[in-house]
């Protein structure tokens, strides 16, 4: 979530969704939670301990917290190995904007509808807009993440690529701990420490989280959303939303001034974008990410599709020839995993098993001649 402009997560452009072919960070291949011994890490830890302890952590906090951590290969794997995912426009609204999340967003507007209300009037925040990160964060909680913090904080903090940012968030959530919000038990998220609904990473938790509930806790862990949303708001009322105003839309399509006339992909859409849109991407700094957010928010609120048409890709599919190509191939017995449209790891494999059976060249690349073949 906030300020994860400082390290990359998940795709290129921040989106933490479920898709076809596009491996999010709270929704990626298990990350290896069991942990393993490590005489590094051990002694690492010591240290840390100590540094917490002068920073007013109690003896108590700091023995909870560590009891059953250690060190998580796995979440160092994760580090090394990201891949920067250079989705077009397009791919990246057909994951953002999908039916699904569409749908399931309109649901939980109106399953969380009393909430919403409240948090919009206290925030000034359109409850749409919440309810949109939410979905781009966690698939409106599906996803959280289930990587336990402290382990995988210290991990990094320890041999990680940037340990005092890590140490940092490692402080922030000792505190957090202090303060009776949560159990050690029940902090887990990201592999990258990103926590709850809509994944707050721990020094922005304690910076805006907001115990909307009135329990005497800032929740964000639990099932209930109520104070991960609230949070959202929060955030985003503090970095200057400004209330009753877009976040911006299709050029032409939107009154007022805008600020900026972008058009990220061409052929594509112009999008109008207003101050709230460099709001949103205070929340992650992407222009991808705030236009599918933004375009989220409208579709669940009611709003058309973007009229502009992307056109065909470099290989001359549309965004539909290629959910067809990834419909027949799945017929044909090549699962892709869904019909995003979306071309990656899984499409490419199906496409490369299918061109060995039938003795083409395994290249995995799709085709205007492979639709045909398949069917067309």
């Amino acid at each position: 979530m906030i300020d994860r402009r400082l390290f990359s997560l998940g795709l290129g452009s921040g989106l933490l969704v479920a898709c076809t072919d596009s491996v999010p960070s709270s929704s990626a291949p298990a990350t290896r939670t069991q942990p393993v011994r490590n005489a590094g890490w051990d002694a690492w830890v010591a240290g840390f301990k100590s540094r917490a302890a002068a920073q007013g952590i109690s003896q108590s906090t700091i023995n909870r917290a560590f009891q059953g951590a250690g060190y998580l290969p796995g979440v160092i794997e994760r580090d090394r190995n990201q891949v920067e995912f250079k989705r077009s426009l397009e791919d990246y609204l057909a994951i953002a904007t999908s039916d699904e999340r569409i749908a399931t967003g309109k649901q939980m507007l109106v399953r969380h509808a009393g909430t919403l209300s409240q948090i919009e009037a206290q925030y000034g925040v359109d409850k749409e807009v919440v309810v949109a990160i939410w979905g781009l964060e966690s698939r409106y909680g599906a996803r959280r993440g289930d990587v336990p913090v402290v382990s995988a904080l210290s991990t990094l903090a320890y041999d990680g690529r940037r340990g005092q940012f890590f140490e940092s968030q490692l402080m922030a959530t000792m505190k957090i701990l202090q303060n009776g919000d949560t159990a050690p038990a029940n902090m887990t998220g990201s592999w990258a420490g990103a926590m709850g609904h809509t994944q707050f990473i721990p020094t922005s938790y304690l910076a805006y989280a907001v115990d909307f509930t009135g329990d005497g806790r800032r929740d964000i862990w639990s099932d209930d959303p109520t104070d991960s949303l609230a949070s959202t708001a929060a955030y985003l009322a503090r970095s200057g939303w400004v209330r009753g105003q877009p976040w911006g839309g299709e050029a032409g399509t939107v009154s007022g001034t805008p600020v900026a006339v972008l058009q990220p992909q061409v052929p594509g859409p112009r999008i109008a974008v207003f101050r709230n849109f460099q709001v949103i991407k205070r929340y992650n700094n992407s222009d991808s990410y705030a236009i599918g957010v933004g375009h989220l928010s409208d579709r669940i609120a009611g709003g058309a599709p973007f009229q502009a048409s992307f056109g065909p890709d470099e290989t001359g599919l549309t965004l539909e020839n290629r959910k067809e190509l990834q419909r027949r191939l799945t017929s044909a017995g090549y699962d892709t995993q869904g019909a995003d449209g979306v071309i990656g790891n899984n499409t490419t494999s199906a496409i490369s098993a299918y061109q060995r059976a039938n003795g083409l060249p395994a290249t995995g690349e799709p085709s205007v001649a492979l639709l045909r073949q398949l069917g067309g």
